[in-house]
């Protein structure tokens, strides 16, 4: 079932319907009297093919307040306006709506739009924790551009984003606790780009959705998020800090600027090893009859080992990747486990990558290793999202364990 409340975003939810739907699932669409003001019943019903209501009289021989609410595998609502927010709180019930949250027990999820001041209000700020005490997942807002010339903290995230979010919790309803609160975790993500003259570059086949999927992951479980960026094209999470970063020393620069002291660091970026001796300040051309005279390349610096140097200021938690492919000198594992050895991180995951695996598709598998070089997590293939859960995971049982240690 999906939600829809009074705001200005509600036409943004048009989009959820269209890819929820293009996922496969059968989507309700219940809005507010006032969500009506901005997109029209009829347009919701075409979007998702059933009839829209908004309030607990209409076709009463099915008892559809009661009838919505309990056959909902899941509920989102988008946008959670200000309204939406203080009567689910208080447990109204004087709409389909909120009749259908008191009703349902299927896990729900609100992502709040509004203006900066209606969201940092006292009565919102409670309304939030009072449902977050319930079970409720809450994705704090976008920040960007508002209605008017305004911009702030408020904004609907995309619809991408939530329907990522939405398979996760179909998936798993007890996806997405709210256990990372008050930490700060910084991501890397995407593949540098060494450059070779103006023109090309020296760089591997890495999207970015394995990084973005862990940063999305992280804030919707409330972490304090720096995504560090290389080279993505990817719609930035909500109310994620981005970094973009070009070649490996600009991502070393960022992670050794933005890492210290940090909760968690996950290097989820593929960093080129190597780099072009010379970079040209002009286009190399192509001269008929020559060969282009041989490359000459260096090694670029080893971020991993950098950030996971004893220290001061050493993140608490370091979580490396390892993109690998077996031979005959060794497996897939046997190459991880020594990437683990010398690394000094804490947890590395392992993706297999022959195949067409991992880069540039939307789902992954993979093996989460603990620093003695143990298995610790076998993560089945799915979308990047349930590796991204389990990464998180380990994050925060590493966090508690060490927390519980020290009292």
């Amino acid at each position: 079932m999906l939600g829809v409340g009074g705001g200005i975003a509600a036409y943004k939810a048009c989009e959820l319907v269209r890819r929820l739907r293009a996922a496969g699932a059968d989507v309700t669409v219940v809005p507010t009297v006032s969500a009506l003001q901005f997109v029209g019943a009829a347009t919701w019903e075409a979007l998702s093919g059933h009839p829209v209501s908004t309030d607990v009289f209409t076709d009463i021989p099915s008892v559809a307040h009661v009838a919505t609410g309990q056959r909902a595998d899941l509920v989102v609502i988008a946008p959670a306006t200000a309204d939406v927010l203080a009567r689910a709180a208080s447990g109204r019930a004087d709409d389909l709506l909120t009749a259908t949250l008191l009703v349902t027990r299927a896990p729900v999820l609100m992502a709040p739009a509004m203006h900066t001041e209606m969201w940092t209000h006292p009565a919102t700020v409670a309304n939030v924790a009072t449902l977050r005490s319930r079970g409720v997942v809450i994705l704090d807002p976008a920040v960007g551009r508002l209605t008017g010339a305004d911009s702030g903290a408020g904004r609907l995230p995309d619809a991408e984003h939530l329907e990522a979010l939405a398979d996760l919790l179909l998936r798993d309803p007890a996806a997405l606790p709210h256990d990372l609160a008050g930490r700060r975790v910084v991501v890397s993500a995407g593949g540098t780009r060494e450059p070779l003259d103006p023109v090309r570059y020296l760089g591997n086949r890495s999207s970015g959705r394995q990084g973005y999927a862990i940063a999305l992951i992280a804030r919707a479980r409330g972490a304090q998020v720096t995504l560090v960026s290389a080279n993505v094209g990817l719609p930035d999470p909500p109310d994620v800090t981005v970094v973009p970063v070009r070649d490996a020393r600009d991502l070393q620069h960022a992670m050794t600027e933005h890492s210290p002291g940090a909760d968690a660091v996950v290097m989820a970026a593929a960093v080129a090893d190597f780099r072009p001796a010379l970079a040209g300040p002009t286009k190399i051309k192509k001269v008929a009859g020559h060969e282009p005279e041989p490359l000459a390349l260096v090694q670029n610096p080893d971020i991993l080992v950098g950030l996971a140097a004893p220290g001061p200021t050493r993140p608490r938690v370091v979580v490396g990747f390892a993109a690998e492919t077996g031979d005959d000198r060794g497996s897939v594992l046997d190459y991880a486990r020594d990437k683990l050895a010398r690394k000094g991180c804490d947890l590395l995951v392992v993706n297999r990558v022959d195949g067409g695996r991992a880069f540039e598709v939307s789902e992954n598998a993979g093996i989460i290793l603990a620093a003695d070089g143990s298995e610790s997590v076998q993560i089945p293939l799915g979308p990047k999202t349930l590796l991204a859960g389990a990464v998180c995971d380990a994050v925060v049982s590493r966090l508690t364990a060490a927390e519980e240690h020290s009292r």
